[in-house]
């Protein structure tokens, strides 16, 4: 138990030690991957000092992340990649295109580096039905969107179908790669970067940008590698602690077990074990028990001599089919040791019964005596 509230205790130590400058510590929301740290913040999570204006992020109540854009609304945040400064945004509503239409990044922190082109064009259902991936928010059950990187072949799907150009459309990404193919179904995520602050060279060589001081005007790179040299040090702590535990209380749960077992097995004895009274032998019998050489139960060859078997997996005995040992009342698992007497066949734990037999020559059970007790005088 008491290993059990270091453990803890050094889990709630943790966050302390992973802080950057003024006790900023790194955030997460429900299960995403990434950290948040300047300069991002997750409000209600790390104070204003740890994050740049614009910057804020929320935690909803299903563990998804959230950006406000100032004049165009929620977008939910998939990842973000501080080397290169860059966001990438996904529509909560899962039409990301229709969003795109009146994006309007003024006001915020963030700009478009890199588009890709697409013409829209609005098509009968019949025209593009199992020919072209279609803009599904964007359709209706009459006519369907097809997005196409190509002018030439929305030029030539309006002239032979009747479908029409509704307009281009940017869609911001992270990298252009040229033509995919001559359609798109638009189910990107929308990538947004930002140059100010610019942290990448600090981020590059291992620190993590912060303010100066709290007054918030000045922002300086400061160095990870020792902080992170003590978080891998408590980490390592932690786990080691964490996998010594599970042996901790297998040992404790083994030696309960056992200390139960001895007492239950010495409590039977000395409740079916009645006093030798010395005042009804013969004197030379009874000087020798007080001397030890007597010998009230059996001897170990004898006792060896008693059918002994391993239980299998149908845990049946080779006597009568008990379920417990009648000494320790312990039920009989499989791969346990029991030991039967011959006479009345009936079984126990061979550590039980030989102990038993040791100091008394009946069977527990039914008090028969399977072989002579031996005197020696």
């Amino acid at each position: 138990m008491e290993n059990l509230n270091i453990f803890i205790l050094l889990l709630l130590l943790l966050p302390s030690f992973s802080t950057s400058q003024y006790n900023c510590p790194f955030a997460f929301c429900g299960s995403t991957t990434f950290i948040v740290r300047f300069p991002f913040r997750l409000v209600g999570q790390q104070p204003a000092i740890c994050g740049y204006p614009g910057f804020d992020l929320r935690c909803n109540r299903q563990g998804t992340m959230l950006l406000t854009l100032p004049k165009s609304g929620d977008f939910l945040v998939r990842t973000i990649d501080y080397r290169s400064q860059v966001i990438q945004l996904y529509d909560p509503s899962g039409c990301s295109a229709a969003r795109l239409s009146n994006l309007d990044l003024s006001g915020s922190p963030f700009s478009v580096s890199t588009t890709r082109n697409y013409t829209l064009l609005s098509c009968p259902v019949e025209v593009t039905t199992a020919r072209f991936p279609t803009v599904a928010c964007l359709s209706n059950s009459t006519y369907s969107t097809v997005a196409t990187t190509s002018v030439s072949f929305a030029t030539e799907m309006a002239n032979q179908t009747r479908c029409r150009v509704m307009g281009p459309l940017r869609y911001p990404t992270s990298r252009y790669r040229g033509q995919e193919g001559l359609s798109s179904d638009l189910n990107m995520d929308i990538s947004l970067t930002w140059d100010n602050p610019n942290c990448q060279e600090c981020t590059v060589d291992g620190g993590t940008c912060g303010y100066t001081n709290t007054s918030m005007q000045e922002i300086a790179c400061f160095n990870d590698s020792e902080k992170g040299n003590n978080r891998a040090t408590i980490a390592m702590v932690i786990v080691s602690v964490g996998m010594a535990l599970p042996a901790i209380a297998a040992s404790i749960a083994i030696a309960c077990y056992i200390c139960r077992k001895d007492r239950r097995v010495s409590t039977w004895m000395a409740r079916n074990t009645t006093p030798l009274d010395t005042t009804t032998m013969p004197p030379e019998t009874a000087a020798a028990l007080w001397r030890g050489s007597l010998t009230i139960g059996l001897d170990q060859s004898t006792i060896e001599s008693y059918t002994k078997a391993v239980l299998g997996e149908s845990k049946r005995l080779p006597g009568h089919h008990d379920a417990s040992c009648a000494i320790c009342l312990s039920e009989y698992n499989v791969n346990e040791t029991v030991r039967c007497i011959p006479e009345c066949r009936h079984c126990f734990h061979s550590e039980c019964i030989d102990e038993w037999l040791k100091l008394k020559g009946t069977c527990p059970v039914c008090r028969n005596s399977p072989s002579p007790a031996r005197v020696a005088l």
